[in-house]
């Protein structure tokens, strides 16, 4: 055990400089790169590239055909999701603002994806939600209001099929979600979030600490 430890103690003696490492191990494309441009200019914060490529193998891992994605911004994180989906997937991503979603819709055809690949569907994302079909989707990604946490939770369980994920984007909130101090409603939700998933018997949940941190669940 002791061996074990100093072993341990070893790999994580740098864990910022092995985070960056981690980040910054999947190459991103001219498509992506020009997304996350414009994401700057709109003031937008958009998945890091270690979150982009969790979220391409997610995909990949449940063989993904039916997405549905909280927040599009200008979509970088969408096509992450679709290099991980299947060729014939269909990536369904709302956003309260159809302008950022026009970026995205350029962005996915610069990344060589048929425009049949996206449903954009702009609008609040409760509003949309619950239009969607009930068990349609493989994986759902929420990266929309934190505030809203616990909602988008609940859709979730009923648009995923039986073995479907769902992953929540930015939970470390900046490192406040363990901060003592007083804080937000919006990561106060959070943590309601973590400790509903983590307790749920539907879930079985992993917590990734890549970017701002990225919860992630199967439903069972």
């Amino acid at each position: 055990m002791r061996q074990l430890w100093g072993q341990e103690r070893v790999i994580t003696g740098n864990r910022q400089t092995s985070w960056a490492f981690a980040d910054a191990f999947v190459a991103e494309d001219d498509a992506l790169r020009w997304a996350r441009d414009r994401s700057r200019e709109a003031g937008l914060r958009s998945v890091s590239p270690g979150t982009g490529a969790a979220l391409r193998l997610l995909a990949a891992t449940a063989d993904a055909k039916a997405v549905a994605e909280i927040g599009t911004g200008t979509g970088v994180s969408g096509i992450h999701l679709l290099h991980g989906m299947r060729p014939d997937g269909v990536l369904t991503t709302v956003d309260p603002e159809a302008d950022r979603q026009a970026f995205a819709r350029q962005a996915f055809r610069a990344a060589g994806f048929a425009g049949n690949r996206a449903r954009f569907i702009p609008g609040r994302a409760l509003d949309v939600l619950p239009r969607l079909a009930d068990g349609g989707y493989d994986l759902v990604f929420c990266d929309g209001d934190p505030a809203e946490s616990l909602d988008y939770l609940a859709e979730s369980l009923r648009l995923l099929r039986p073995g479907g994920l769902v992953c929540f984007e930015g939970v470390f909130s900046d490192g406040r979600t363990v901060d003592s101090s007083a804080q937000p409603v919006e990561v106060l939700r959070v943590r309601e979030l973590l400790r509903s998933v983590r307790e749920s018997p539907a879930l079985e949940a992993a917590l990734l600490p890549v970017g701002d941190g990225l919860l992630c669940a199967v439903r069972r």
